[in-house]
């Protein structure tokens, strides 16, 4: 109380008079307000009886500012005012919000007191020189045995985990979330179903994991814009972080519930649809916000980003998913089919891929990994030779030992839900079991 008590005793008030707009017109919750001079990200509010109703600027047009709610349009009326608030482009940050969950706006979720904080952030970033980031070098412990072995990951890595809907997206992300080596831990659950959210909270903001990690939640009921706000709110805290120094890991789900949102957005704007229906300003909008995570060479400080991608329809050739196997430095990716064999999680090791991997493990491990994917991929290549008996032991050596050794290969990829496996461990598992002659 007297830390809030003394920031507003250092605060000077704005004596400035207050200009306000009138909303004219409301087309599927696009305002059109006149009289508002306020930039493009500007936050409103709308006075509306006895409370007021949250929108942002997103645009302009004809002399008239075009706004979106942020909640629903019942009981707005034609003529009501819109005020400005904030600071236009810029979120709040700070240390106030580890241990806390918060909305896109950043109010507090969780039942807490409000969140005081001097520190601001610009909502699009920093740009920084490409030469500013850093290369990847330093392993990134995921917790996970079959990622920490095979897909080895860096600090300051961004990557993707590919997959279609209820194949084990939010439930890998769980796991490393819980396993992972970082400072401060930023989650981004943007467009997810509200009971996730809950449950996600409820598991990791507790004990001693509460104190380095904020969660930034907008569900998928809300506005688009909300949902963008959001995801940027999460980045920018991570960017914070990042800017003192501190490894920070970033996780987002989902990054194709924010291509949704920019869609919605960028459609009332009237842009037209290009690629499936995407606009290009939608597939823009996740390039940037992956952008912003990496290594700092200014700082020392690193984002580590996670971000989970929806294949439609389990289609690899999504304009989302494509998008962002273009620009993310590795993915992994989940397979409904092993999924349904009872593997878990359901990593198609053959499919997925860390370009870094190379470059922050040794020569041994490159050479055990790629032994290892290898049989699995021999043996899911001719799974239905096997099957039906139609293979012949001793025609091919390669199948043969892949035959041999598939239970063990499928149990090095399973890892229960809460088991965290290290990185070192992960390792001498993967020496072990290709250093053993194969059973007979």
């Amino acid at each position: 109380m007297l830390n809030l008590l003394d920031t507003c005793a250092r605060l000077s008030p704005d004596l400035s008079p207050r200009r306000f707009g009138l909303v004219t017109s409301c087309d599927g919750g696009l305002l059109e307000v006149s009289g508002l001079n306020a930039p493009i990200g500007t936050q409103c509010r709308i006075a509306q009886g006895r409370g007021t109703l949250g929108a942002e600027v997103i645009g302009f047009r004809n002399g008239h500012a075009l706004a979106m709610l942020l909640g629903d349009t019942v009981m707005l009326r034609p003529g009501a005012r819109v005020h400005t608030e904030g600071h236009p482009g810029m979120l709040e940050v700070g240390e106030a919000f580890l241990g806390r969950a918060v909305d896109g706006e950043g109010l507090p979720i969780d039942g807490g007191s409000p969140i005081a904080t001097r520190h601001e952030w610009p909502a699009g970033g920093l740009r920084t020189p490409a030469l500013d980031r850093s290369p990847v070098r330093v392993p990134f412990d995921t917790g996970v045995r079959a990622l920490n072995a095979l897909t080895t990951f860096g600090v300051g890595q961004r990557i993707g985990v590919v997959a279609g809907s209820g194949v084990g997206k939010s439930v890998l992300l769980d796991m490393i979330a819980h396993g992972a080596e970082a400072e401060i831990v930023i989650v981004g659950l943007i467009g997810e179903r509200a009971r996730e959210v809950s449950d996600f909270v409820e598991r990791h903001m507790t004990g001693e994991k509460r104190a380095r990690t904020a969660v930034v939640a907008v569900p998928a009921d809300h506005a688009p814009n909300l949902r963008i706000r959001g995801a940027m709110l999460a980045t920018s805290l991570a960017e914070h972080f990042r800017s003192q120094g501190r490894r920070v890991l970033l996780v987002m789900d989902s990054l194709t519930r924010v291509a949704h949102a920019a869609r919605e957005i960028a459609l009332l704007l009237g842009e037209p649809g290009a690629a499936r229906g995407y606009p290009p300003s939608a597939l823009a909008a996740i390039t940037k916000l992956v952008e912003r995570a990496g290594n700092s060479a200014a700082s020392g400080g690193s984002i580590t980003g996670l971000y989970t991608v929806l294949a439609d329809g389990d289609s690899q050739d999504d304009p989302v998913v494509d998008t962002a196997r273009a620009i993310l430095d590795g993915h992994v990716v989940l397979s409904r089919e092993l999924a349904q064999r009872g593997q878990y999680p359901a990593i198609d090791i053959a499919a997925s891929l860390s370009r870094v991997m190379n470059d922050i493990v040794t020569p041994e491990h490159q050479a055990l990994a790629r032994q290892f994917r290898a049989l699995v991929a021999t043996y899911e290549a001719n799974r239905d030779l096997v099957l039906m008996g139609a293979y012949r032991a001793g025609a091919d050596p390669q199948l043969d030992r892949a035959i041999a050794m598939h239970p063990q290969l499928t149990a090095f990829l399973c890892q229960p839900q809460g088991e965290v496996v290290p990185l070192d461990q992960s390792i001498e598992a993967l020496v072990r079991l290709l250093s053993a002659p194969p059973p007979q």
